[in-house]
């Protein structure tokens, strides 16, 4: 019976320590999907950002304000 008991625990622990390794794996995903979004977004409005200054730009020249 302990014999049982213990293939049953060692076992167990086994399943416990396969999960502890998908779920690491699932997180490192995770979070390099977030990073991944985050240099995305910086880079979109660093573009944003520079089009706004273009458009600007182009109107106070049209107005002559730039001078």
């Amino acid at each position: 019976m302990a014999d049982n008991s213990q293939k049953m625990s060692y076992h167990a622990g086994e399943a416990k320590g396969q999960a502890q390794e998908k779920a690491s794996g699932m997180m490192d995903k995770a979070n390099n999907a977030a990073q991944s979004t985050k240099e995305t977004m910086q880079d979109v409005g660093q573009n944003v950002q520079a089009k706004a200054q273009g458009a600007a730009d182009a109107v106070k020249n049209a107005t002559g304000m730039n001078k």
